[in-house]
């Protein structure tokens, strides 16, 4: 029973905002691909299999992150009691535990085309590289966003089996979504990456946060906009949109306060909700 709890713990399966992020963009590429006039059956199906697919990955994402961190996260208040950097779980095990959730994901993967299936393989480098970025350069959230959105992507092909500008288009948007989420998210250990040397967006734009943050989600925002445009959806996604803008603009940047680290976990953690009103504002335009 320990043992379970440590995995629940090591996989980050008691927070669910991890892979529901790594969800929405899924969800986000599969709704607007999807033919509604056909069997929904097949949509739920694929929804499924998308959200296991960022449950069993961002399970082991977050075991390699935390391989690759040991000794960072040592040194790190809010990390320091990870089973790996407290050595509860040893290095063997914990990869171990990476190779059986990855053939899990492939088992899952393999229901989908072959398009898909390439191009998801095609994206595991990056899975896997991300958590090294932020002892180089200052945009580690870059990676990520690039990493994280990819399901966009997978969503889209796993029904049209051919990829087209307009997800490309919204992943680029979604992209900026996520600088913008964990660059609030960073700012509840910048003091502690500042002192160990790790680098990220919110140690570079520290001094003035709220105008990059503006930028980042201003371009998701409109991106956003344009992609319904764009696929011709209907005047309630328009409406949907409102809800959106009052969710970033109003209950996350007017009340971020950069120096309290449950105020901006509490705020990136919202970012499930936007997550959810996107996806609820595409499904209903589709109709």
């Amino acid at each position: 029973m320990n043992q379970l709890k440590l995995f629940v713990e090591l996989t980050r399966l008691q927070k669910p905002i991890g892979y529901m992020l790594l969800f929405w963009p899924c969800a986000w590429g599969l709704t607007l691909a999807y033919d509604f006039s056909k069997d929904l059956g097949n949509y739920f199906f694929y929804l499924v299999l998308f959200f296991l697919g960022a449950v069993l990955m961002r399970s082991a994402g977050c075991i390699v992150n935390d391989i690759l961190d040991k000794e960072y996260d040592k040194k790190v208040s809010r990390t320091k009691n990870r089973p790996i950097a407290s050595g509860k779980i040893s290095n063997k095990l914990a990869i171990f535990y990476t190779i059986i959730l990855c053939l899990s994901a492939l088992l899952v993967l393999l229901n989908l085309n072959n398009y898909t299936i390439i191009l998801a393989l095609g994206s595991m480098p990056l899975a896997f590289t991300y958590p090294l970025m932020k002892r180089y350069t200052y945009w580690p959230q870059l990676f990520l966003g690039i990493t994280f959105n990819y399901g966009l992507i997978l969503g889209w092909t796993s029904i049209k089996e051919e990829i087209d500008l307009i997800p490309i288009l919204f992943y680029f948007g979604a992209i900026f979504w996520t600088l913008g989420y964990d660059t609030i998210y960073g700012y509840q250990d910048i003091k502690d990456d500042e002192i160990i040397g790790l680098k990220s967006t919110s140690i570079k734009f520290k001094s003035n946060p709220i105008i990059f943050l503006i930028i980042c989600y201003s371009i998701f925002y409109l991106i956003t906009l344009s992609m319904g445009f764009l696929m011709n959806l209907n005047n309630l996604f328009f409406f949907s949109l409102a809800f959106v803008f009052l969710q970033i603009f109003y209950f996350q940047l007017k009340i971020l306060k950069i120096d309290n680290a449950k105020n901006c976990l509490k705020i990136f953690k919202s970012n499930n909700f936007l997550g959810l009103l996107v996806y609820f504002g595409i499904f209903i335009g589709k109709f």
